[in-house]
């Protein structure tokens, strides 16, 4: 345990922090699960509307650093071509 006041309180930043990132790279699974859920049932306007949540939390994600530019891009190609084949 830290025993100097700027390294208790960067602990409890670090911790913050780190929820925080959890918490989108989460949201970004489980959006990307929905969607194949949608693709799988055809509900082509679900489908559609959670891709581009899909598209702008996964670029969150990157921004922030947690995964890498060319993961975001792959899984954005791949979301996006179930999509438009969907009949």
């Amino acid at each position: 345990m830290a025993n100097i006041k700027s390294s208790k309180k960067a602990i409890k930043v670090i911790a913050k922090k780190t929820e925080n990132n959890h918490e989108l790279k989460a949201r970004v699974k489980n959006l990307i699960k929905d969607t194949e859920k949608a693709i799988a049932a055809n509900d082509k306007e679900k489908a559609n509307a959670m891709f581009k949540d899909v598209q702008k939390y996964l670029d969150q994600a990157v921004s922030k650093g947690l995964i890498k530019s060319n993961t975001s891009d792959r899984q954005k190609a791949r979301l996006s071509n179930k999509v438009k084949n969907m009949k």
